[in-house]
């Protein structure tokens, strides 16, 4: 009896063992209703003030962007890069494996058109146009920086959930941009960023709608919409 209850606490053992990888790997995978979904792992610190960095604070670099915990830590960041060269590795190191998406064109800086691309090293790099992708396969280390600099970590739509148009974002009058799934989430965000803002936070991207709605005043119009979306997004039902 002993040997029984043994071999069958082995065997539990076992297929915990087995099936926790699985889930692990499928933990924020799936599909969730009204933009929530799984957090990411816990974002790297600032090489500035060693805080968590907020993925809509950033600087453009020739190695790729730079991620801060606030604007005020970019122009000492700039006063002297190689004094944070170290941090910065580590904040790249540490962002490696986080899910981002190429929003813009490595060789013009527009939106990227998903049916445009070239395959780089066993990966697509989209570009805006068919006139992009011999200019690029020409010389691929002409655009490397451009090319670095052209990601976001914010994935999914803060309203719908689903994947983000690059074509479809929101310019806020504080400088952040905000994508969408399709135009029709633009509208539902500006009027109730409360009530969507954990799923934007949830992405690491953290937003002062305070600061934007006191800028918005400031210029007597709200924020600007760009893109039109590919066929078949307007039909969201909102």
């Amino acid at each position: 009896m002993k040997r029984m209850i043994f071999g069958i606490a082995i065997g539990s053992v076992l297929m915990i063992g087995t099936s926790l990888p699985l889930a692990m790997a499928q933990h924020g995978h799936g599909d969730h209703d009204h933009g929530a979904h799984a957090e990411e792992a816990a974002l790297p610190n600032c090489p500035i003030m060693d805080e968590p960095i907020n993925l809509a604070i950033s600087v453009a670099t020739d190695d790729g962007p730079v991620y801060f915990c606030c604007d005020g830590c970019i122009p000492k960041f700039q006063k002297n890069p190689a004094k944070y060269a170290a941090k910065v590795a580590a904040q790249r190191k540490a962002l490696a494996h986080r899910a981002k998406a190429q929003v813009t064109c490595p060789v013009t800086g527009e939106p990227v058109k998903q049916k445009f691309f070239v395959e780089s090293n066993g990966k697509k790099v989209y570009v805006c146009c068919k006139g992009c992708i011999g200019k690029y396969q020409r010389d691929p280390a002409k655009y490397a920086s451009a090319l670095a600099n052209s990601f976001t970590y914010q994935t999914k739509c803060p309203v719908m959930g689903g994947d983000i148009d690059p074509t479809v974002f929101t310019k806020l009058s504080t400088g952040e941009t905000i994508y969408y799934c399709c135009p029709g989430c633009d509208k539902p965000l500006r009027a109730n960023p409360a009530k969507y803002n954990k799923n934007l936070v949830s992405q690491g991207i953290t937003i002062n709608w305070a600061a934007v709605k006191k800028a918005d005043s400031g210029k007597g119009h709200g924020d600007h919409d760009h893109g039109h979306g590919a066929d078949g997004h307007e039909d969201h039902d909102h």
